[in-house]
């Protein structure tokens, strides 16, 4: 079963490492955190800064974005499907007749 940690937890460990010079391998056991996994943070911290481990998944910020969008062009495109469709039924059945 894998753990899952806050934002502002891996954040704590980044800064641990980068800024108070705390070896990796101490983090790691301490906290009982695997080695490669402090490692993958600290990089991602780096290239990131704050705006790394956003979510539950590994997407960046803009690739949530992206993500996102394309979900929200989906549900446009099916209820425009759907207006044209009844838009279709309603010319060939007009009201009344």
């Amino acid at each position: 079963m894998s753990r899952k940690y806050t934002k502002e937890f891996k954040v704590k460990i980044c800064q641990m490492v980068l800024e108070d010079d705390v070896k990796i391998s101490e983090i790691a056991e301490k906290f009982s955190i695997n080695n490669t996994m402090v490692y993958r943070w600290v990089e991602q911290y780096r290239r990131q800064g704050d705006e790394a481990f956003v979510g539950t998944g590994h997407l960046t910020p803009t690739e949530a974005a992206l993500k996102k969008l394309q979900k929200e062009n989906e549900r446009l495109r099916i209820e425009n499907e759907i207006l044209k469709k009844a838009a279709a039924y309603f010319a060939k059945h007009p009201k009344g007749k």
